[in-house]
């Protein structure tokens, strides 16, 4: 058989193999890129035996609902990044500390409360009544002053900016993150600021396999996965969604059918900020304190959440950012937490390397 193998080759015409090489090669980061989201499934699936088999089933499911509780977190910041990149091709780098002056406002919203005889820390943990009147005032104020700050940042910083070199808005988002980090640092401190929200979700809600799950990771996980399908339904059929979408495509064109490109783009801002106001306000609640440069670190790894989604894809974002949770907590588990950035950043470039346009992505037109 390996003689009939060797002669087939030797009888091909001159330039013939080269040819066949070179197509080989072409192909094969097709081939790749086909079988990645196979591979990731395996790799977490193993990961999650290896973790069963060393330490027991229970901590394995412990991990698990760990890495999807901080899935969750970084699923609502991921959300913003691929909508203002989806849009203005540009990585907004100060959204993460959006995310974290967001969990500044919802503590001085709670603080100004108080100064209008509603103290929400003795109220929201009395009963369920106090706790959801809590939420429900907190949530939407939050929410809007993270929107605003979104809207106020696309103004001031990177609307002048659009037909200029790709190189001139990143640095300036840069220039961005690290003003609000350091106003932060001023105002709030170094240390961990506390939230003054302990105790308000409490209690275990259910238990399954042996694991108990609270009433703050069905808060996180809850928030996480309503506010994406509330997103994507918005964004699909709305006429604002409509009109983000054909920005997105062609903004030369959404201009053309008279599409307000200003107005679309300040409110896909907004709603990216919005979003990561929710994920601050339970990130406060769950973990009752903030500290001022916690945006850099969960910034970066929910860009790389949105990479592994897939950048311009609302659903593709949250898996990206459960995804990303699982694989650094079990990483974490298997190899030390000292590891944790390490994982996740060989996971982006592995990503870029492999599949670039991430497992739900799209090829972005280019606007150059």
């Amino acid at each position: 058989m390996a003689q009939k193998t060797t002669d087939a080759a030797a009888v091909l015409p001159p330039g013939r193999q080269p040819r066949l090489d070179a197509l080989r090669l072409r192909l094969l980061p097709q081939l790749t890129a086909r079988a990645f989201p196979i591979i990731l499934v395996t790799a977490l699936v193993g990961m999650f035996l290896r973790i069963a088999t060393t330490s027991g089933g229970e901590i394995a499911g412990e991990q698990l609902k760990n890495g999807l509780q901080i899935g969750a977190i970084y699923a609502l910041i991921a959300l913003g990044y691929t909508m203002v990149y989806g849009i203005i091709e540009l990585i907004n780098f100060a959204h993460g500390d959006v995310f974290t002056l967001s969990a500044f406002y919802a503590i001085l919203f709670g603080q100004l409360f108080g100064f209008f005889g509603l103290n929400v820390t003795t109220l929201a943990p009395s009963s369920a009544g106090g706790l959801i009147a809590c939420l429900l005032l907190l949530f939407p104020i939050t929410m809007l002053a993270a929107g605003i700050t979104g809207v106020l940042i696309e103004r001031v910083a990177y609307r002048r900016l659009r037909q200029s070199p790709r190189l001139a808005p990143l640095i300036t988002a840069v220039g961005v993150s690290f003003l609000l980090e350091g106003v932060m640092f001023a105002k709030f401190g170094a240390a961990n600021y506390p939230a003054r929200k302990d105790g308000w979700v409490h209690g275990t809600a259910f238990t399954a396999g042996g694991v108990p799950v609270r009433w703050n990771d069905v808060l996180v996980l809850s928030t996480a996965l309503g506010l994406m399908f509330a997103l994507q339904a918005f964004v699909r059929g709305s006429r604002l969604g409509k009109a983000m979408r054909a920005t997105a495509q062609d903004r030369d064109a959404a201009l053309l059918s008279g599409i307000n490109i200003n107005r679309t783009i300040a409110a896909t801002f907004f709603i990216g900020s919005a979003l990561a106001g929710a994920g601050a306000l339970v990130y406060s609640i769950y973990y009752n304190s903030v500290q001022w440069n916690l945006g850099f670190r969960y910034g970066i790894i929910a860009f790389t959440a949105a990479v592994l989604g897939g950048i311009g894809n609302i659903v593709g974002a949250g898996l990206g950012g459960f995804l990303i949770g699982v694989i650094s907590v079990f990483g974490s588990q298997l190899l030390g937490g000292e590891w944790e950035n390490s994982i996740v950043f060989a996971m982006l470039i592995i990503v870029l390397t492999f599949r670039p346009v991430g497992l739900l992505g799209m090829r972005v037109p280019d606007r150059a």
